[in-house]
């Protein structure tokens, strides 16, 4: 793989620190400020939403210029926001700086994705697009238990200021070790936004909201599931939210390895053991050894499917696949966000915390219903591809070249050519 996939990796690693980290100082910029802690939950959702709205708007506005520079302006956004964030004197700028590093969030991704892929033979994209999201997951083994450390025992300001200072690292890599590509010739607005009529595009997008909305209905509501129904501390949940993170780093390793080459069966194989796996954490969330266990497999299986999604989301996107790549991560949001609503309706109805895992077993059973859809859908493409091909074969005028005896002619067949007419 190309060096060049390092730097992009880090600035992954970067925007992944910055997205999760909030969640373990929530108390920390509440006190700081004087707010409800629901008050600072907003620093969560707000992230989200400018997710959702800076993946399509940077990135149209990245047609103006070559990708490369695209992602070291995007790197250079990233840093501004979070050092807004670490230096904000009132709430509202605080949130400020979120939304504006949320907005590098999609568009990096998506913009990063088609370059990763390029950089590679044509085999090797999903491994590509594998490798730099293993920026993403080891944020979540080393960059937000790091992060959330020094935020609670020195101060969460320095842990932005860490995270603004990883965001020059990125940009320094980008600009130093990926190539130069020229700007994207003839890309307009409405080609990208014709993509969206392709329903493999639109298939795969729901794959993702669903099948990653699953994951984020249990590890939205891991920390109570893991003390009031496992038994642990709260002090452990930061170490269980690692194993986590340690399982999608798996998951994430082997699905780049795997996707090429079997992608519909990954995302078969992947979705129905994630709908499995989520209905027996109601069960295995009573004990502590099985919980821990279930954890490592919810983010494994969860992200397995990652590189196999960017890269079909990609692949039926062929001429203006960055708008639809960037989308495709701002679906992952709107997953959490779906998922988490689902899972809080129906731990509100009485039905305690381990039930949201139901909540994340229904939407990996919807996903894996969208990706036996996306299979037939191709499946009936290609035979009618197959069809016309041999109409098109046996139509008059158009024979095979054949021996004096009626045999097939031992010499290369040519392409199909009108025989002459005789005299």
């Amino acid at each position: 793989m190309p060096l060049a996939l390092l730097a992009l990796a880090i600035g992954a690693f970067g925007i992944g620190t910055t997205e999760f980290v909030i969640l373990g100082l929530l108390p920390e910029v509440a006190g700081t400020f004087d707010v409800s802690i629901t008050t600072a939950g907003v620093l969560v959702s707000g992230y989200a939403i400018g997710v959702l709205l800076g993946a399509p708007l940077m990135t149209v506005l990245g047609t103006r210029v070559s990708r490369k520079r695209m992602l070291i302006l995007l790197m250079g956004l990233f840093i501004i926001g979070n050092a807004l964030t670490a230096v904000a004197p009132m709430f509202g700028l605080v949130l400020l700086g979120r939304v504006i590093a949320s907005f590098t969030h999609g568009a990096f991704f998506g913009i990063g994705s088609v370059v990763a892929a390029d950089l590679v033979a044509p085999e090797k994209k999903a491994a590509a697009i594998a490798t730099m999201f293993t920026g993403l997951t080891l944020a979540n083994v080393v960059g937000v238990p790091l992060g959330t450390l020094v935020g609670q025992s020195v101060s969460w300001r320095l842990t932005f200021v860490l995270v603004a200072a990883l965001g020059v690292l990125g940009m320094v890599g980008i600009a130093k070790l990926v190539p130069e590509q020229p700007k994207p010739e003839g890309v307009e607005l409405r080609h990208e936004l014709a993509v969206f009529r392709n329903v493999q595009v639109l298939l795969a997008m729901g794959m993702t909201v669903l099948g990653f909305g699953g994951v984020f209905a249990a590890l939205t509501y891991v920390k109570p599931m893991m003390t009031d129904v496992a038994g642990f501390s709260e002090g452990a949940v930061t170490w269980l939210l690692v194993v986590v993170g340690l399982g999608m780093m798996v998951g994430n390793t082997i699905g780049g390895r795997l996707a090429d080459r079997w992608s519909m069966p990954l995302l078969f194989g992947s979705l129905t053991a994630l709908a499995g796996v989520l209905a027996l954490f109601t069960v295995t969330a009573h004990n502590r050894v099985a919980s821990v266990v279930t954890l490592f497999l919810i983010g494994a299986l969860g992200f397995a499917t990652v590189p196999s999604l960017q890269k079909r989301v990609m692949d039926n996107a062929a001429g203006a696949p960055t708008l639809a790549a960037a989308v495709n991560i701002g679906a992952f949001n709107l997953g959490n966000a779906i998922a988490a609503w689902f899972g809080g309706l129906v731990i509100d109805a009485g039905h305690g915390y381990a039930s949201a895992n139901w909540v994340g077993t229904a939407l990996a059973l919807a996903a894996l219903g969208l990706a036996v859809l996306a299979h037939l859908l191709e499946r009936r493409t290609v035979t009618r591809s197959r069809l016309v091909a041999s109409n098109t074969s046996e139509a008059p005028g158009v024979r095979t070249a054949q021996s004096p005896k009626g045999a097939p002619s031992e010499r290369p067949r040519e392409t199909e050519r009108t025989a002459p007419v005789a005299g």
